[in-house]
């Protein structure tokens, strides 16, 4: 005769669901709480340049701490060009790897090759800042700054866009060292959402006949949409709020004279880097905490906008079903 399977012993509480969600809504509460502190915080410590200048701080090309007039253009242009330019290079570097390590690569390479990519994001950026300045803008300078202005001297438009000192600092020079910085990030996420698209879809297209090429474009990148998307936004964050890697090559100046890739420009957290250490109280400190803030609204926008382009994606894709 068996004897009937115990009770079991340990039911579920009631009171310790309650307890895990007020814990799960106290944390959630505590990150918004954060995030609005930190906005305040920042409104608070820029209302004196918010009241002298308004937004009209945003399109006045202007710093001058002596005469204690103070504009945020050259450090917003700064941040977003060396970021777009960031990104122009990483994405299609970074797709690339992700894709030649889940599809292409033969399996004794995949992960010597993966864990060498993801290695190269534990580099300090101080490093890649002083490798920027003292091996790579020569070898810029040299090899490509120059080139393109005696190819492009004469042409409309791009010669402007490629003029000024071929010294190797600048714009173009901050936007490469960030593709360098941000490809790690980038093509790592990919290569892990691109491993999560199922095996079966991938095999049914290819046994349609499909090339990698279209079962890349047309199975993995529309499964994994949102994490590619995902991805790119963290490479942009990283790029938006580098400081150190930056601050060694963008050249740190305060004035634009022209839109010349090759022009030394600065950016918003290379100006505070070196500013407000030695930012005396009063409009000086505002105005770099009023820069804090509208590089804090740019990565809020980039993120609404990824947003709204991944509900554009979902709705789009349900509206041909």
């Amino acid at each position: 005769m068996t004897n009937p399977p115990p009770e079991n012993s340990v039911r579920r509480s009631p009171l310790a669901d309650r307890l895990f969600g007020w814990a799960a809504l106290g944390a959630a509460l505590l990150t918004l709480g954060l995030l609005f502190g930190i906005l305040a915080s920042l409104v608070i410590g820029a209302w004196p340049a918010i009241s002298a200048y308004g937004l009209g701080f945003l399109t006045s090309s202007v710093w001058d701490p002596v005469q204690n007039e103070y504009g945020g253009l050259v450090m917003i242009y700064g941040t977003l060009a060396t970021s777009v330019i960031a990104l122009v290079i990483a994405v299609p570097v970074s797709f690339g790897i992700a894709l030649f390590l889940t599809e292409l690569s033969p399996a004794w390479l995949k992960r010597p090759l993966g864990t060498a990519i993801e290695l190269l994001a534990a580099v300090p950026s101080i490093v890649y800042g002083m490798w920027g300045l003292l091996v790579f803008g020569p070898i810029l300078a040299t090899y490509v700054q120059q080139p393109l202005q005696s190819i492009f001297s004469d042409v409309p438009y791009l010669g402007a866009l490629f003029s000024g000192p071929p010294v190797g600092i600048g714009i173009l020079s901050a936007g490469i060292i960030l593709a360098i910085m941000i490809i790690p990030f980038i093509a790592s996420v990919m290569r892990d959402v691109f491993e999560v698209t199922p095996v079966m879809l991938k095999e049914s297209a290819y046994a349609l006949g499909s090339t990698t090429w279209e079962v890349v474009f047309k199975v993995v990148l529309p499964y994994t949409k949102a994490g590619v998307m995902g991805s790119i936004m963290l490479g942009l964050g990283r790029a938006l709020g580098e400081t150190m890697a930056v601050t060694f090559v963008i050249g740190n100046f305060n004035q634009m004279d022209s839109l010349s890739l090759f022009q030394a420009a600065n950016s918003i957290t290379s100006a505070l880097a070196n500013e407000f250490a030695e930012a005396s109280d009063g409009l000086h400190q505002a105005a770099l905490i009023y820069l804090g803030l509208v590089l804090f609204f740019i990565t809020f926008v980039v993120l609404s906008l990824s947003k709204l382009l991944l509900a554009q994606l979902k709705k789009n894709e349900g509206s041909k079903t």
